[in-house]
């Protein structure tokens, strides 16, 4: 859908209902998985699923292939961590001073990767190249445990222990966030013929809200979902206090389905 002005007309009414809904959002209602629970999950894509290839052509990839044969670390792992980092933006920037790709911390997590020019971590390849070696870094350290390691590459290994003791809310939420972001990775995990997948790039995509909390975004699409699990909607993390939100076609058509679906759960974009 290519006019923009005409669909933030018909969001009018849609942002309305949204902003009724926030306020009886609670943290209960995204239902997030429980240590074990995500420990489990990453298990069994560790298990059955680290093969697959992605469902889309992703940006960069020549750099994630050769990150991930290079340091041994699953391609759809890199993609997903990556997508929620930055969505594959390499001049993304946080307020804790991350940058890049799979947002890199600058200076001590750069340096400690040999990186010792800021403005290399915007170098894509450099980048991404940066965070295989510091995942398959934290893999080792947490005896291959992605939800530790994980966790570890959000709050820092110092904070997180190698017995998985204690892991602070915030950490255990960032493993389930990139959890999310894996499942779009995989898709449907049909595991597409070479050349088949389609590129991401080519996605329409635009922002619905920005939350400050990150249970509200993700309680909020929960909902959605819940009422109708065909709806495309995602929300990544953008900086301290910045969760958006968005709404995903691949075409006019797709973008009319949608529609409808959001209007049949109570959310009309008109």
């Amino acid at each position: 859908m290519n006019n923009v002005k005409e669909f933030r007309r018909a969001m009018g009414g849609f942002l309305l209902a949204l902003l009724l809904l926030l306020g009886s959002a609670t943290r209960s209602d995204a239902k997030a998985l429980s240590n074990g629970e995500l420990a489990d999950a990453w298990q069994e894509y560790q298990d059955s699923d680290t093969g697959l290839r992605p469902a889309y052509r992703f940006q960069h990839s020549s750099c994630f292939a050769s990150a991930s044969l290079a340091h041994g670390v699953p391609l759809t792992l890199l993609l997903a961590v990556a997508r929620g980092e930055s969505d594959f933006e390499p001049t993304a920037r946080s307020k804790a001073n991350a940058h890049g790709v799979m947002q890199i911390l600058w200076p001590t997590t750069a340096r400690h990767l040999g990186i010792y020019r800021l403005s290399d971590l915007y170098d894509p390849c450099t980048n991404i190249d940066a965070g295989a070696r510091y995942l398959k870094e934290l893999l080792n350290r947490y005896d291959g445990d992605l939800h530790l390691a994980l966790a570890a590459y959000n709050y820092g290994p110092e904070r997180i222990s190698t017995t998985g003791m204690d892991i602070p809310d915030g950490a255990k939420w960032y493993s389930g966030y990139i959890y999310r972001h894996l499942n779009y990775v995989l898709g449907d995990r049909t595991d597409p013929e070479p050349g088949d997948a389609r590129l991401y790039s080519d996605l329409g995509s635009t922002t619905l809200v920005i939350f400050g909390e990150p249970y509200r975004a993700e309680a909020f699409v929960a909902r959605l979902e819940k009422t109708a699990p065909k709806l495309r909607l995602d929300w990544f993390r953008k900086g301290v206090g910045k969760f958006e939100v968005v709404f995903k076609y691949e075409s006019r058509e797709q973008f009319d389905s949608s529609a409808a679906l959001l209007s049949q759960a109570g959310f009309p974009l008109q």
